[in-house]
């Protein structure tokens, strides 16, 4: 496959040039810009700026009719008793940019506090959990996030028709000071993405089993004849998706199965967001022979990795692969399939891409 390297730069005015063209706020173009690049440089397509473009297309500023997002939307604090604890409205703004300013509040709370917890309604869907989780574990914060996907496309285990989301949960934690980078534990609850089932039906291939329903609710390994998708996991990624549609239910989320799409009367059609972070310092009790903690920690990753298991791969591991190859690469690594996707968007924004700001990568 031809892999191209694109100057990071250009890329990230690319973004936020797309963004702004759609009536977004230079600062919520740049917080866009910022996951979008985050995305690219840690090896993440599902959630680069294609999919996060597409998806502002499907249910964002390119949705007239009962808009999911909507540029320019101010933030409103609701008022809370609990002084760790913020409640959000986010009035429907851009998820990133809500999504950062979410994580560093809570570090904020976590800081005085010791946790901080944000819980945002009325929100749009904030792409990469992962991105964000993994930065303020880079700044040193245990921190956790979950959200409820854009669409319901999942079949609760047992059922038969889809009425749950994709629904991710991001950890991340700060271990780069033992083993290099952060552990970031970041996945969907489905099988697999519908993107993936998209991609088996162009190149002809057959699903894995227990993965996708056809209309009938009947198993199917025919991407063609997709219609729901299947938690991983059985019972306990639907316990996992459950979660999800629970908290935000807690937040003020309404039905899942009206998520992004019209009708119900009076009933909201947006994903609600789960924020939280915890210093630390907060948690630390006694550690055996005296270790501190980050030593203990240390310790702790060493004895999961011996007895033999130095082959394994930590959650993260990939992401911190893919950050080294495009930093040897001295830009964002695409496929050629999507530098061509990267300029559409660029005639679309009217921004062409200087010919210089791409070079084929030496390690494809």
């Amino acid at each position: 496959m031809n892999e191209y390297v694109l100057d990071p730069k250009t890329h990230d005015v690319l973004v936020a040039r797309a963004y702004t063209h759609r009536g977004y706020t230079p600062d919520e173009a740049d917080c866009a810009a910022k996951l979008c690049h985050m995305a690219s440089r840690h090896g993440i397509k599902t959630h680069n700026a294609i999919k996060a473009l597409h998806l502002d297309h499907l249910f964002g500023s390119g949705k007239a009719d009962n808009p999911g997002c909507v540029p320019g939307a101010q933030i409103e604090k609701l008022p809370s008793k609990f002084r760790a604890t913020q409640r959000w409205n986010a009035h429907k703004k851009l998820g990133q940019a809500v999504a950062f300013e979410a994580i560093d509040t809570c570090e904020k709370l976590a800081d005085q506090f010791g946790v901080g917890v944000v819980a945002v309604d009325e929100a749009f869907h904030y792409l990469w959990g992962g991105g964000y989780v993994m930065a303020s574990a880079k700044r040193g914060y245990i921190a956790y996030t979950n959200c409820t996907a854009a669409l319901a496309e999942v079949v609760p285990f047992g059922g038969k028709h889809p009425t749950l989301g994709t629904n991710p949960h991001s950890w991340g934690l700060p271990t780069t000071d033992a083993i290099g980078f952060p552990i970031v534990v970041d996945w969907a609850t489905s099988t697999l993405a519908m993107g993936r089932v998209q991609q088996f039906a162009r190149e002809g291939k057959t699903l894995p089993p227990d993965a996708a329903v056809d209309k009938n609710g009947k198993p199917t390994q025919d991407p063609n004849a997709v219609a729901a998708l299947l938690p991983f996991g059985a019972h306990k990624g639907y316990g996992l998706s459950l979660i999800n549609e629970l908290v935000a239910a807690y937040i003020g989320g309404s039905l899942p199965t009206l998520r992004c799409r019209v009708g119900g009367e009076n009933e909201k059609h947006t994903p609600s967001f789960f924020f939280q972070v915890i210093h630390p310092d907060a948690i630390a009790c006694d550690f055996a022979k005296g270790r501190s903690q980050k030593e203990n920690l240390k310790a702790v990753i060493a004895d999961i990795l011996g007895h033999g298991n130095d082959g394994c791969i930590l959650p993260g591991e990939i992401e911190h692969r893919a950050a080294q190859r495009c930093e040897q690469a001295g830009g964002l690594i695409f496929s050629e399939a999507e530098i061509a996707a990267l300029r559409e968007l660029a005639a679309e924004c009217q921004y062409p891409l200087p010919p210089s700001s791409i070079k084929p990568c030496a390690s494809s």
